[in-house]
């Protein structure tokens, strides 16, 4: 059964249940549509208004936390701004407000007729289920995955990326700093403590990697440094993330990095307060969030656009790798770690000196990253 007929099969009370799915972007601008009464918002981006036919129109579901992270999904979002302005594309945008919500945003632009997408991205880890249910209704719907892996699927195309190998790096960097007097910006280290933190948002296996990575960098640089770990919950509670960041502070750690979407912002808060230092997550986030830059040291960026960028010129271009799993990591520079605008140029040396070491040897294999906590 392909997707048009699937699309017949649900029967009008089933179509009419997701009222606002079938239509495509307006001409000229942005309209926001409500579904069922949620404070949920689908935004829809008219790329052309010059009557010409896009190169491909494309549907973004984003993960829970929606825009204005300063972080992974709007990474997401610079990946596909570049599509519209590179490639011609059209898209249409859903920011899902729960994970149960992603099922019936995957459908919707599965269904859709006018305009018929060529791809679906949907963009977190979270949304695998779904999409392991949603992609066999529609065998000639493309989809495209970040995050996670569904290789049996030939109509989904996956990326993942090495989180744990950036998530060294800035460890290590932590590790070297709080062992050391360190002080730059609106930050200062008290290195008697040798304490250093970790803020998750939600207990998953691919936060963990995010925590493993880490804690293996701040040992390599010191097995006696103290590593605080806490999760939060909730990608898009800063609240959380603050208390648990100022918690961690006052117990003497010197550095928090965070793997909390716009939960991590609350890190930032605290680090200001207390005098201490952060590190941020996916984007360069002294440059997202520039009123930080003080205390943030450096990011552990995680180039999301780059596979939204690349699927949809797959799609464009007619050579959609479906069944695929690409792997992005330090080697192909899908992962990064990157020093603060503000302070990079404050921190040591020979403490970069020894993380670009580190780095060649994590690529050649010297060094061999752990992916999950003990």
């Amino acid at each position: 059964m392909d997707r048009r007929s699937f699309v017949k099969a649900a029967g009008i009370a089933g179509i009419t249940g997701l009222a606002g799915c079938t239509g495509g972007p307006s001409e000229g601008g942005e309209t926001t549509t409500t579904e069922h009464g949620s404070d949920e918002k689908t935004t829809t981006d008219a790329q052309t208004t010059d009557g010409s036919a896009p190169a491909a129109n494309v549907g973004m579901v984003y993960a829970l936390g929606g825009l204005g992270d300063k972080s992974f999904n709007d990474a997401a979002k610079r990946g596909i701004e570049q599509a519209k302005t590179e490639l011609g594309i059209e898209y249409q945008e859903a920011q899902p407000s729960a994970s149960e919500e992603f099922p019936q945003y995957q459908r919707r632009f599965a269904q859709s007729t006018s305009p018929d997408y060529d791809l679906v991205s949907c963009i977190g880890f979270a949304q695998k289920s779904a999409l392991k249910e949603t992609a066999p209704n529609f065998p000639d719907q493309k989809f495209m995955l970040v995050d996670d892996k569904l290789p049996e699927l030939d109509n989904v195309a996956s990326y993942v990326f090495r989180e744990e190998q950036g998530s060294f790096q800035v460890g290590y960097l932590a590790g070297l700093l709080t062992t050391q007097e360190f002080a730059a910006g609106a930050g200062e280290t008290t290195p008697d403590k040798k304490r250093v933190g970790f803020v998750g948002g939600v207990d998953a296996p691919l936060i963990k990697k995010f925590q493993a990575g880490y804690e293996a960098g701040v040992k390599h640089a010191d097995e006696e440094i103290t590593v605080d770990v806490a999760y939060a919950g909730s990608f898009s509670d800063s609240a959380k993330g603050k208390e648990i960041a100022v918690s961690m502070y006052d117990k003497g750690a010197d550095i928090v990095y965070h793997a909390a979407g716009a939960t991590g912002l609350g890190v930032f808060e605290a680090a200001e307060e207390k005098g201490k230092f952060a590190i941020g997550v996916d984007s360069d986030q002294s440059v997202t969030e520039p009123k930080y830059a003080d205390v943030i040291l450096a990011s552990m960026v995680k180039r999301v656009e780059t596979p939204v960028f690349t699927s949809v010129g797959n799609v464009v271009n007619d050579e959609f790798k479906g069944g695929s799993v690409t792997t992005l990591g330090l080697e192909e520079d899908g992962i990064a770690a990157v020093y603060g605008n503000e302070l990079g140029s404050e921190i040591p040396q020979e403490v970069k000196d020894k993380l670009t070491k580190s780095r060649e040897s994590i690529i050649a294999g010297d060094i061999e990253v752990p992916t999950t906590t003990e």
